[in-house]
């Protein structure tokens, strides 16, 4: 049951004065949470300002710079509207002692402005000033005060991000009825912490927040914002801490075969390990030998083998009597990790199985009788079939490939087809520390960070689109040397259709122009359409493979040297390291080509300078969390990831780590959270929407 403490704050928006059903609708689909629930109090709360506007700058009409916000305190001289019907704005003019301003009208109701302005009396008016041919104006002033109500203008302004509809002044009065709803809520951090970083109580940050009385005081380093953003990340921190300890309650079994068959696996591979391959290994049979289950995250960037060490853990655990699953995020992927392994598990006896959409209802039938029966060691499919109703005889392993598309609840739902089931996750987005932190506190982590043996460096260069012509003809030499050419575009949902026409375009003019055929790949196409595509393009039927990004993640051909990337500013840095990764995979040299449009922006200049500097992934990874913040890299809006609301990953890291030493040890000392301490933790686990959690108590 949620504390009755915090039911002010979950009481809706429209319980607030001045805030009818249209207004509460616009909050809802702006700032609710929860799919399906008005807007709350809470919801509004947490919606912090991004900056301030300092209506205390009074420098007098003369002293005013053009496009800055400025108080003034004027006498109303006259009202001059425009001819009647005609398009001309209202002026009314205005002096102090310095000079004279006009306040100028577009479509005025000319009785309100009479009212608003009278001739002859004193005004407080702030707004922008702007100067034309030496004289100032101040077209729709923000506030018009007379001196008596002059209190009513707050001296530093929130300004919030807002959305189509909603106007400031609403959504400032709405926030100010939100305050008035406050309750005094228990103090849930550490006292001696707290006064150490000279925090105040949580009402106290949150009042300063919204009533900010220096502009410091919405500073990502202020003590205010630094409180909140610490309640919040102690709450993802205590969340994912409280996943992780029933995961452990729940037990796991002790697989520790002689490992023989992962010796074979081992052996039978065409090349050495990498220190890091083997390194991660060994941190998993360790995994695995406890009692406790496994729930490790495998870091590699593209290429660095981990799918060779998710095929070592499996052995493992198939030598110890259970069965492995290795779940892709799409079908051509699962269909590359099953042919990729298939040689391998026939030579050491491992017996593998394929699920995809496209089997018949035949097929599947049988290969859910064999899994039964316990005659199928390995199953490689989507995600998507796991969820289902697919059932093991005894299943030990999950390998799950690509996290980030993947959140704790289908985690907890996999782990429920088998006992004790342990989980490897697979991820080649590198993930900066700092994020490993937010979004997989629960893990341990391992990382590869040695390229396999005989790998190139890519050469990565950046042209303008103007260049095309020539970019086109070093392409044709290429392939008269007999190369294999990756050509990719931008594929955005908001602009599907016209980036699809794209596709298929450049297609077209690159089948004219080289003069064969070319194979094309994007997500619209059917399953089979999309594999012969690659098959063509695989064995060398065709030399060019043009695709939206559903190439971006697995797909194999070691022969391919160069990949074009055309509107490369279009795309996030790790995507493009990702999609740079797909050539480089055999040994002879490659390289990448960023195609842009100019002129480029800041951020993209960057993001193409990094490329060109750097093969690292983790160094990218690093570079884009500076460039854009935590929730973009991993996509949090399709990957179930914490999207923070006022903590900034990239800002507030140092607290971060923090947390997830707080969360672990309020769980030694209180795993019940019964404390006076754990039960004013249980409001903030709900107060930021991480109640899931103490479901977990419960179940415990």
């Amino acid at each position: 049951m949620r504390p009755s403490v915090l039911d002010p704050l979950f009481a809706s928006v429209s319980t607030l004065p001045g805030i009818g059903p249209k207004i509460a609708q616009l909050l809802t689909t702006f700032l609710s949470t929860q799919p399906g629930r008005e807007a709350s109090v809470a919801d509004l709360l947490f919606h912090a300002p991004h900056g301030a506007i300092d209506r205390r700058h009074r420098p007098g009409i003369a002293y005013s710079e053009s496009g800055q916000i400025v108080t003034l305190d004027v006498t109303i001289d006259r009202h001059m509207p425009g001819p009647r019907g005609g398009k001309a704005p209202y002026r009314i003019t205005a002096f102090d002692d310095t000079g004279s301003i006009s306040f100028v009208f577009f479509h005025p109701r000319r009785d309100w402005l009479e009212k608003q302005f009278p001739v002859g009396e004193r005004r407080i008016v702030s707004g922008k000033v702007e100067w034309f041919s030496e004289r100032p104006q101040m077209v729709h002033p923000d506030y018009v005060l007379a001196p008596e109500e002059a209190d009513a203008m707050p001296p530093l302004e929130p300004v919030y991000p807002l959305t189509a509809g909603l106007s400031p002044k609403t959504l400032q009065k709405a926030v100010s009825a939100a305050l008035g709803k406050l309750p005094a809520l228990p103090e849930w951090l550490n006292g001696p912490h707290k006064d150490q970083n000279h925090w105040p109580d949580f009402d106290e940050a949150l009042r300063r927040l919204h009533q900010p009385e220096e502009q410091q005081d919405i500073d990502p380093e202020s003590p205010f914002l630094q409180r909140l953003a610490y309640d919040e990340l102690l709450a993802s921190q205590l969340a994912l801490a409280l996943v992780r300890a029933n995961m452990r309650q729940l037990g796991g079994i002790v697989r520790k075969p002689s490992g023989a068959l992962q010796k074979r696996v081992i052996s039978s591979l065409p090349f050495a390990l990498t220190p890091g391959q083997a390194s991660a290994i060994e941190d998993i049979n360790a995994d695995l030998a406890e009692p406790t289950r496994m729930l490790r995250l495998l870091q590699g960037d593209v290429g660095a083998g981990k799918t060779v060490v998710a095929l070592a853990a499996l052995a493992q655990v198939i030598e110890a009597g259970a069965q492995g699953a290795l779940m892709a995020p799409t079908e051509i992927l699962a269909r590359q990790h099953f042919a990729s392994m298939s040689p391998l598990c026939e030579k050491v006896g491992i017996r593998l199985a394929l699920l995809t959409g496209k089997d018949t209802t035949r097929e599947r039938r049988l290969t859910q009788e064999k899994l039964d029966a316990g005659e199928i060691d390995l199953v490689v499919g989507t995600h998507a079939l796991f969820q289902g109703s697919v059932t093991f005889k005894d299943l030990g392993l999950v390998v799950v490939d690509e996290q980030h598309r993947f959140g704790v609840h289908q985690r907890l739902a996999l782990s429920a087809k088998g006992k004790g089931v342990d989980v490897l996750v697979m991820t080649a987005t590198p993930i900066p520390r700092t994020l490993v932190l937010t979004c997989f506190g629960d893990m341990d982590v391992s990382r590869l960070t040695d390229k396999p043996v005989g790998r190139k460096p890519i050469t990565t260069v950046s042209v303008s689109l103007d260049r095309l012509d020539e970019i086109v003809g070093r392409i044709r030499s290429a392939i008269a040397e007999g190369q294999k050419v990756y050509w990719v575009c931008p594929l955005v949902e908001e602009s599907e259709k016209i980036d699809l026409a794209a596709v298929e375009d450049r297609h077209r003019v690159l089948e004219q122009v080289l003069r064969q055929k070319v194979s094309l790949v994007h997500g619209r196409m059917s399953a089979d359409e999309k594999d012969a595509a690659m098959q063509a393009f695989k064995s060398g039927e065709t030399r060019v493979l043009v695709a939206t990004t559903v190439i971006e993640v697995g797909v194999d051909v070691p022969d391919a040297t160069i990949i074009v990337i055309e509107h490369a500013e279009r795309f996030g840095l790790a995507q493009l390291h990702q999609l740079r990764g797909r050539v480089g995979r055999g040994d002879k040299p490659s390289s990448c080509v960023l195609l842009y449009k100019g002129p480029l922006g800041e951020t993209a200049g960057a993001r193409l300078n990094i490329m060109r500097q750097t093969n690292d992934g983790f160094l990218i990874a690093e570079e884009d969390l500076k460039l854009r913040g935590g929730g973009e890299i991993l996509g949090t809006r399709q990957s179930g990831t914490p999207g923070f609301r006022i903590a900034r990953p990239e800002e507030h890291a140092d607290l971060m780590e923090v947390a997830r030493d707080d969360a672990k040890l309020i769980l030694e000392t209180d795993p019940d959270l019964k404390t006076p301490r754990g039960e004013a933790l249980r409001c903030l686990l709900y107060l930021f929407s991480r109640d899931e959690a103490i479901r977990l108590l419960r179940a415990g």
